[in-house]
């Protein structure tokens, strides 16, 4: 992961009160990237993760007066968190970390975020999705973004990801949304 990705995580701005607080942000954020990296998936299964390896964790970053942060604070953390500023500051670090090759492939795709549905009842619903970019060979997220349904489509989000990451050389693959005749052109 490096270093450097920590030095950019310490630069999320922390929203949360002054009063209660036992873990700094960037420590929350690391350990959230390490459980799904090692295939924790949500809330409880980070806290999950961070309760297991606690005694790792605790000497490797020298954690000393409250130890690990529990599944509900690591819950308040990531629900609290800009998720914006935290994509801009990954996508910095990605930029500078992965050096892509010549004709290395790069898998795009668009997820939706389960429970971020509003007006799940009508046919106007809006959801929250979020656009990544794989570089296949090495295992890692180069760029992602965050959209509203709405307010953008997944085409447009994916061109504008492309163009802001200045992928020179790569081969992309794409799901069949991108398909269409007007943008084989």
């Amino acid at each position: 992961m490096g270093a450097a990705l920590v030095e950019h995580l310490k630069q999320v701005e922390d929203l949360r009160t002054t009063d209660g607080r036992r873990h700094p942000l960037w420590l929350v954020l690391v350990f959230v990237i390490m459980g799904t990296m090692n295939g924790y998936v949500g809330y409880r299964g980070w806290g999950d993760f961070v309760k297991r390896h606690r005694r790792i964790l605790i000497e490797k970053f020298g954690i000393q007066k409250h130890g690990v942060p529990s599944y509900s604070t690591i819950r308040r953390v990531v629900m609290e968190v800009n998720f914006d500023k935290l994509a801009e500051k990954f996508n910095t670090w990605a930029q500078n970390y992965v050096d892509l090759e010549v004709s290395e492939w790069c898998a795009t795709d668009g997820k939706s975020i389960k429970g971020t549905v509003k007006h799940y009842d009508s046919s106007s619903q809006n959801f929250v999705s979020i656009v990544s970019i794989f570089a296949c060979k090495r295992g890692l997220v180069v760029g992602m973004e965050k959209f509203e349904n709405q307010q953008k489509s997944e085409i447009q989000v994916v061109q504008d990801l492309i163009t802001a990451l200045d992928l020179q050389g790569v081969v992309f693959s794409f799901d069949s949304l991108h398909c269409q005749k007007k943008l084989a052109k």
